[in-house]
This record gives structure tokens, C-alpha cells and sequence, in this order.
């Protein structure tokens, strides 16, 4: 009898993306759609929000950002998937160092849920902390997972933004 092969167990994630600054790519909303391109390396998109131009609202000293959201099929596990998220904010030109925390940025990839899982370690926490309270990320994901559920509080995301 010959070997079936084994099928990796897929997962469902939420990814933020949002940029400010031009890049090599054009304009914030060009960086967006490329980490877009970029992603679909991770798994399938499953679905990709519209883009919004959104206010800064944690460092307000910068300029507008272009905001989106999307849902990943993918085999990665959470913290891989994380890594690699920063990888391609690398590819696209992001820098970390000597710029303000929250400040201006080519790409901004965040994971924010990752099917139900909750956990908190140095590299990464699931879901994100601060999903609840960011209309930027709220916005673009209630328009295509608005019915995701916080783990923890049990909120839906259209709840959250309501």
C-alpha cells in the first residue's frame, strides 16, 4: 500500500497592515498592497479589507496612515508566522531603530488573532493587546471578520468597534 501523505493542519489568522512613508513601491497605499503580495507566500488570503486612510493616533506628530486588514489561511504556526510578518516589513524597507516608538513606518504588519490561541511570551501575544481599542485596526477588520471573537473577553470585532 503506497504512503498517504500527511496534510498540515491549517490555521486562520488576522493580519493588521498599515504604512505612512513612501518606499521604492510608491505611496503608503502601494506599501500596503506589496506586504499584501508578500503575504501570500504565508498561505492563502483569504480576504483583504478595503483600505482606509486613517489619523495617527498614538504618535500624532506624523503623517496620515493607510490602513487595511486580512485573513490568512496558513500551516505556519503563530510565533513562525510572526517572524515571518517581520520579514517581509524588512523586505519592504521598514527600519526600527532610531525612530520613535509608533512612529512613522513604510509597513506595519501586526498579527492580531490567530485562530483561538491566547498566549504571551517575549516575542509575541495573541491575541494582540491592543485590538480592542485601535479604531484603525477595528475599521478594516470588521469589514471582513467582523464576527471574530476575542478569546479572552468574548467580544466580536463588530462589538469591539461598536
Amino acid at each position: 500500500m503506497p504512503d498517504v501523505p500527511a496534510f498540515a493542519e491549517r490555521h486562520r489568522a488576522a493580519i493588521a497592515l498599515g504604512s505612512n512613508l513612501p518606499s521604492w513601491f510608491g505611496e503608503p497605499r502601494a506599501n500596503v498592497l506589496a506586504a499584501v503580495e508578500h503575504i501570500r507566500s504565508l498561505g492563502r488570503v483569504v480576504v483583504v479589507s478595503t483600505l482606509i486612510v486613517t489619523e495617527p493616533e498614538i504618535y500624532i506628530d506624523q503623517p496620515q496612515f493607510v490602513n487595511g486588514a486580512l485573513v490568512l489561511d496558513t500551516e505556519l504556526g503563530p510565533v513562525e508566522l510572526m517572524r515571518a510578518l517581520l520579514e517581509v516589513e524588512r523586505e519592504l524597507g521598514r527600519v526600527r531603530t532610531g525612530v520613535p516608538p509608533k512612529g512613522p513606518r513604510v509597513i506595519d504588519l501586526d498579527l492580531i488573532f490567530y485562530d483561538n490561541v491566547v498566549m504571551e511570551t517575549d516575542e509575541l501575544t495573541l491575541p494582540h493587546p491592543g485590538v480592542a481599542t485601535r479604531g484603525f485596526v477595528l475599521r478594516p477588520l470588521a469589514e471582513i471578520a467582523e464576527e471574530w471573537v476575542h478569546p479572552v473577553t468574548g467580544v466580536s470585532v463588530g462589538e469591539m468597534l461598536g
